[in-house]
């Protein structure tokens, strides 16, 4: 985490402003599943990493700035326990946990800045693409990774996107969607920011 901070730091040297942040970054199957911060580093790196970031970088983005986050068609419910890397999972849990979580916290953070921006989506690319996570995970070459810049590039750029602050889209829909129920419960929306907090609290 603090090397997430010490690039949020980089960039608002360097910028005043950001118009698009892009949080792509995500894992599944790694030899050391423990961060030196010890949490799982699915959820470090999937969904805990992105929300310091965007929160370090939130005074370069405007109201009309988006910041889209990298969901995925797997998500389970999230374990707050293993959020903070008090248990283990295995690798297919802790990674749709993590997503999950991701896709929580962009709702929730989208909710709490409504009147100020930026647009907050989380977008499942779509299932199964050729990326190197999909292929040392399942051992697959997988579908045309375009489709998922493609989908990037509209939820960056398109008017499709301008006021769907806190939605999910399901590419493999080709639509906006529900995400996981969890994501749409308030309660459990608010614990799982609160667990991501207080992760951060001991960590950054």
């Amino acid at each position: 985490m603090t090397e997430v901070i010490a690039l949020a730091t980089a960039v608002r040297e360097g910028c005043s402003r950001l118009d698009v942040l892009i949080n792509n970054a995500g894992v599944y199957r790694v030899s050391q599943a423990t961060t030196e911060d010890g949490l799982d580093v699915r959820f470090a790196v999937n969904a805990i990493a992105p929300y310091l970031l965007t929160q370090h970088l939130l005074p370069l983005l405007g109201t009309s700035a988006r910041v889209i986050n990298l969901s995925s068609a797997a998500q389970a419910a999230v374990d707050p326990r293993a959020l903070s890397g008090q248990t283990g999972l295995s690798d297919g849990a802790a990674y749709a946990q993590s997503k999950l979580a991701l896709t929580m916290w962009s709702r929730g953070l989208a909710l709490a800045r409504a009147a100020r921006g930026p647009t907050i989506v989380a977008v499942n690319p779509g299932s199964m693409l050729g990326t190197k996570m999909v292929r040392e995970a399942y051992g697959v070459a997988g579908g045309d990774i375009g489709i998922g810049a493609d989908i990037l590039c509209r939820a960056a750029l398109s008017e499709e996107f301008a006021d769907a602050s806190g939605r999910y889209f399901d590419n493999d829909a080709g639509r906006f969607a529900y995400p996981h129920p969890d994501a749409l419960d308030p309660g459990k929306l608010a614990e799982v920011m609160r667990s991501i907090e207080s992760v951060l609290s001991h960590v950054a």
